[in-house]
């Protein structure tokens, strides 16, 4: 975790190498042993259970530097798209480590998977019917089923993949669901899989319990059902949310295994192998993001920050700031903190929509021209995965390393070339469309 002294320090040496300052104005920065330690409270957590795999979220941060450090620390990896797949793979992740989930899988990614041997949950019964016609004989594929145990909200209603009209798996409670599910595993005695995730940010803990003890009946009805041990493992989805308001973690991931137990003793007893896809509990308190003040404004007699830090680095904030609000903390040009009296500001973004901010109102030091602001916990979601609105360059991100004293940089990704972007854009097609 990125406790105060590690970030004034990391701003420090990143304003010293021009990592951040004038053509580099928004980075990102991900504590490297942070991520390790908190690979290592998920271990720890869930060491008392016999077979676990532990499948990192790839879109929590899709960058192959940051996967890799993962899978060194004995991480699995959970995919969602053929791009996420591209990155598990280069990242070193063996294929029997890696988790294929996606609500809208085309043929080629399920013969692709099924034939590299990575597992994967369909996410209904139609999807079932085509592994049928893809499914090699010989394939090593761990294949599983999405269920929606239907047990309803949290607090954020996107975040929230339990609810009656949710997109994702079998409805469970829907007429008739529950009968084709288990004739669904009758039919297929490879199906040996049980998959579900309640949500994460703004679901309380009792409730993804509630839903993963529904998993775990329901595998017991299916095993019943077709009269053999079928169904082997369970996939408890991610589920962990964050707290965003202060340094402290909570809840745990010790926690996370206490509302398990509770709610289902038998839940973590052996009798299943587990696999969990935690992202943005893993990775959110270990980063943050850097911007400078490009200007500073009043209007209607409300002071503004124009930063570099607005929706294409921070989408979720600037667009439901209520659920997906930021810390912010004021620095100096050679970033330090700033100890100046706090007053109340807006702190803006780049982008060209009245919407794009980060923070209204809020009380932070006076900041000026050349200031870097800081938005915290944001080492998942935020810098790795940026907006291309208004066709800003991916921001820089880089690894924190503190040796003997040190703080140490290493490019996890490179600041985008305009170039690049101008190549992405179409650019060596310029004349296309012009008429011959």
């Amino acid at each position: 975790m990125l406790h105060q002294e590690k970030v004034q320090a990391t701003l420090r040496k990143a304003t010293l190498e021009g990592v951040v300052g004038e053509g580099r104005p928004v980075a990102g920065f991900i504590d490297v042993q942070g991520v390790r330690d908190s690979v290592t409270a998920l271990q720890d957590a869930f060491a008392h259970v016999p077979d676990v795999l532990h499948a990192f979220a790839v879109k929590a941060c899709p960058l192959v530097p940051v996967l890799r450090l993962l899978a060194d620390a004995g991480m699995g990896c959970e995919v969602a798209s053929p791009g996420e797949t591209r990155l598990a793979l280069a990242a070193g992740f063996a294929p029997e480590r890696i988790v294929l989930d996606s609500p809208a899988k085309t043929r080629s990614e399920i013969r692709e998977a099924l034939t590299l041997g990575i597992a994967l949950n369909a996410d209904n019964l139609t999807e079932l019917d085509r592994i049928d016609t893809l499914r090699p004989r010989d394939s090593r594929s761990v294949i599983g089923l999405r269920v929606n145990p239907q047990v309803g909200a949290g607090a954020i209603p996107a975040m929230s993949t339990a609810t009656p009209h949710s997109k994702f798996g079998v409805a469970l409670d829907d007429p008739g669901a529950r009968a084709r599910v288990l004739e669904a595993f009758l039919q297929r005695p490879w199906l040996t899989r049980l998959h579900a995730h309640v949500g994460s940010q703004g679901c309380p803990l009792p409730l993804i319990a509630q839903g993963l003890a529904a998993l775990h009946r329901l595998a017991e009805d299916i095993d019943e059902y077709v009269g053999r041990r079928q169904v082997t493992s369970l996939d408890l989805g991610g589920g962990l949310p964050v707290n965003f308001f202060d340094d402290t973690t909570r809840p745990t991931f010790e926690d996370y295994v206490r509302a398990l137990t509770d709610a289902e003793p038998a839940l973590l007893d052996g009798r299943y192998q587990l696999v969990t896809e935690f992202g943005r509990s893993l990775l959110a308190k270990n980063g943050f993001t850097a911007a400078m003040v490009e200007y500073v404004k009043t209007s209607g007699g409300r002071r503004i920050a124009l930063t570099h830090a607005g929706a294409q680095v921070a989408t979720r904030t600037v667009f439901m700031p209520d659920a997906w609000p930021v810390r912010i903390t004021g620095h100096a040009p050679d970033g330090m903190l700033k100890t100046t009296p706090v007053v109340p500001q807006d702190v803006a973004g780049p982008l060209c929509f009245a919407g794009d901010v980060v923070a209204h109102e809020r009380l932070l030091p006076e900041l000026s021209e050349g200031d870097l602001v800081v938005l915290h916990d944001t080492g998942a979601y935020y810098f790795s995965a940026p907006w291309a609105y208004n066709s800003l360059p991916r921001p820089g991100v880089y690894g924190v390393l503190h040796r003997a004293g040190d703080t140490v940089l290493v490019p996890v990704r490179t600041p985008q070339p305009v170039d690049e972007l101008v190549e992405e854009s179409g650019g060596r097609h310029a004349e296309a469309l012009l008429t011959p």
